[in-house]
């Protein structure tokens, strides 16, 4: 379809949160250096697309395409950002998809006609070579939106339906060898598309064999065998991204299989939130209940009933729920910075993003270094001061007798581990380099971290 359809979550720095998050240097040079998506393979091996986060210059009203990502292979203790060179500064890249530290697939085209390409990178984006040439290139038809790889040999590409009447479906390939060869999904393994049905420009939502994309009609295709054949399921929203009923958009998430959750918005000015689940993989979902959230862009930690809300818009932070999206904690005060695209391995792994700073070796995205989810831990009352400190630091404890101290750098070391009593302590800190510092406070069920700045 012809419009770009992108979801944007992030966390980040919180001096109440349940877990640490770290802030990372994405190695761009240029500053305001968003992250469309991160794509994690496994605890050390992360990539990302970028896109430029700065306002547009007038006249212009969007911002330009940018053809850049980065990687990390060590966890995030470096990131290397790269140009993506793939011949041609029109292509727009929709997502990207890596299956490990040195190999990955892309999806791009030509946004004014449409057609697609997807390259393959052998040498952890250093060079791309173009695989696929005869798919998506029904000029007016096809438009690539994009491509997903379970391992190093199998892969799907999907696009915008071709052909008319009961033979118009949605264009599909699939690979066996690492994208050497693909296969055309035809026939009966693919639902008839609906009239004036499209699909939309993003990563797909998968889990295990299974995978999910969203249409303008509201529907998930979903396919349970790694996109060889597919089924169509209405969902309560009428268009997953305005295009087709323009007013009405929305995003599906899945934990795993069977378990998923719809947040459906409708209105421009004021919209309206309505939140659905399903246990069957979408095809039933519930009666939609107001959204209680105060942050409203989605993920799942995989295979829990948490549920990580984050918002780019008032009010900014980071929520959670616990229990499927019944109830919500907000993890941070107003105030904190914007909120991007998230991923996460488990409830004590994952990424964020931000915005690129003024050199390579600030900001940009924030890795989690502790668990975010923990549904007995609440929070306790302690105050820590001064802030910033030069040599000791107080902390003031008014409901717990006995807690435990552990203070981490900015990379995730411990530096510093305590077992203190009492309701007041002093901590000598003056052997600290100077910089940024979290002390995680906890006492049986309680936790809190707090972030100090030494002199």
């Amino acid at each position: 379809m012809k419009k770009l359809l992108l979801t944007f979550s992030l966390i980040a720095l919180s001096s109440t949160i349940n877990a640490q998050w770290v802030s990372q240097g994405t190695g761009f040079s240029v500053a305001s250096r968003g992250l469309s998506e991160i794509k994690i393979v496994d605890a050390n091996t992360v990539w990302a697309l970028a896109y430029d986060g700065s306002a547009p210059t007038p006249p212009a009203t969007t911002n330009p395409s940018i053809q850049e990502m980065t990687l990390t292979t060590d966890g995030g203790g470096t990131w290397n950002s790269k140009t993506i060179n793939i011949g041609d500064p029109l292509l727009e890249i929709n997502n990207i998809s890596p299956v490990s530290g040195t190999t990955a697939w892309l999806s791009a085209l030509i946004p004014a006609d449409g057609n697609g390409v997807i390259y393959k990178t052998t040498d952890g984006g250093d060079n791309w070579t173009q695989q696929l040439a005869n798919g998506f290139q029904t000029t007016g038809d096809s438009f690539l939106n994009g491509v997903y790889f379970w391992n190093a040999n199998e892969g799907v590409a999907y696009g915008d339906p071709t052909g008319t009447g009961s033979s118009r479906k949605f264009e599909i390939y699939r690979t066996t060898d690492g994208g050497n060869n693909w296969t055309a999904v035809t026939g009966a393994n693919l639902p008839v598309a609906l009239a004036s049905e499209y699909g939309y420009n993003n990563s797909p939502i998968v889990v295990g064999n299974t995978i999910w994309m969203t249409t303008s009609k509201g529907r998930l295709f979903r396919s349970s065998d790694k996109g060889a054949t597919w089924v169509a399921y209405q969902t309560p929203i009428a268009d997953f991204g305005g295009y087709s009923t323009p007013g009405t958009s929305g995003n599906a998430h899945f934990s795993d299989v069977n378990k998923g959750c719809l947040l459906r918005a409708v209105g421009t000015t004021t919209p309206v939130y309505t939140f659905y689940t399903t246990t069957n993989g979408g095809q039933t979902w519930s009666a939609g209940t107001t959204f209680t959230g105060t942050r409203k862009i989605l993920n799942y930690i995989p295979g829990t009933n948490t549920i990580v809300a984050t918002s780019q818009a008032t009010p900014v932070g980071t929520s959670i729920s616990t229990d499927n999206g019944t109830t919500w904690t907000d993890l941070e005060p107003t105030g904190v910075t914007q909120r991007g695209a998230s991923a996460f391995l488990s409830a004590s792994i994952g990424w964020c993003a931000g915005f690129s700073g003024t050199d390579p070796f600030s900001d940009g995205i924030f890795k989690l270094t502790g668990p975010l989810a923990n549904q007995s831990i609440t929070k306790a009352k302690f105050s820590v001061y001064p802030n910033p400190a030069s040599s000791n630091v107080t902390i003031a404890a008014t409901d717990v007798d006995s807690f435990n101290l552990s203070v981490t750098d900015i990379t995730g070391k411990i530096v510093l581990a305590k077992s203190l009593n009492g309701m007041e302590n002093t901590v000598d800190i003056s052997a600290l380099s100077s910089g940024a510092y979290f002390f995680t406070l906890s006492s049986d069920n309680k936790k809190e971290v707090v972030k100090i700045l030494k002199n």
